[in-house]
């Protein structure tokens, strides 16, 4: 998996550390150059770290945004974080974007502009973390001895339908052992039927075989 990390500070240094040991590629994008050299010297594994401004396309797109599997922002500045997310999912389409909200009055905007976020200051690495690292995906509950699994996976921001038509449910070419049971969105939660219409946000219930799970991750990643 690729990830590229807007800010260098505390947190975006733990959640590349995290990544960069589990096998990961990973871009830090930070602005102070102290803090970018820093860290060019004390990270370890596939990595690249660019000075510059993480809310400039051009530093973006210097970072390989294009071919990113998750975006995240985490400096200290809620409007920074908003405006690097947004160019990331809309300029370059970037299937997950993630940021660090410090002020919870803020989480609002960000979720009427459909980036997922999270603004505990003292569990956020952890959450951001997990959030990458499952890529959408997180574990319900476990069926039949565990050779089932019942999981709920994010929809992400399509790059081959139309975000706003949304795609239906049975469309999603899931993997054999695998179905869509429901569908939950802000406001509503549906069984799945031949019209169930899905968009960017919802999320999907899913009851796989444990061993299938990457394939419905990648499935849902390819939308």
């Amino acid at each position: 998996m690729y990830v590229v990390i807007a800010g260098g500070g505390k947190i975006g240094e733990y959640l590349a550390n995290v990544l960069l040991e589990s096998g990961n590629d990973v871009t830090i994008i930070e602005e102070d150059l102290e803090t970018a050299d820093r860290l060019s010297v004390v990270l370890q594994g596939r990595y690249l770290v660019i000075h510059g401004d993480g809310c400039d396309s051009k530093y973006q797109e210097d970072a390989g945004i294009r071919r990113a599997d998750v975006f995240v922002a985490t400096t200290g500045q809620d409007d920074d974080n908003l405006v690097s997310c947004e160019i990331a999912q809309r300029v370059f389409n970037v299937p997950r974007c993630i940021a660090r909200v410090n002020s919870p009055k803020n989480l609002r905007i960000f979720h009427e502009v459909g980036i997922e976020c999270v603004s505990s200051t003292t569990l956020i690495a952890n959450l951001i973390e997990e959030e990458t690292l499952l890529g959408s995906v997180s574990v319900v509950s476990s069926l039949t001895h565990g050779n089932v699994m019942l999981t709920e996976v994010v929809v992400p921001r399509m790059r081959h339908h139309s975000n706003d038509a949304g795609v239906l449910a049975s469309a999603i070419p899931l993997p054999p052992d695998s179905i869509i049971a429901a569908v939950a969105s802000s406001d509503n939660v549906e069984v799945v039927n031949e019209d169930t219409v899905m968009f960017p946000g919802d999320k999907a219930i899913v009851v796989a075989d444990n061993q299938v799970i990457d394939a419905v991750r990648a499935a849902f990643k390819g939308l």
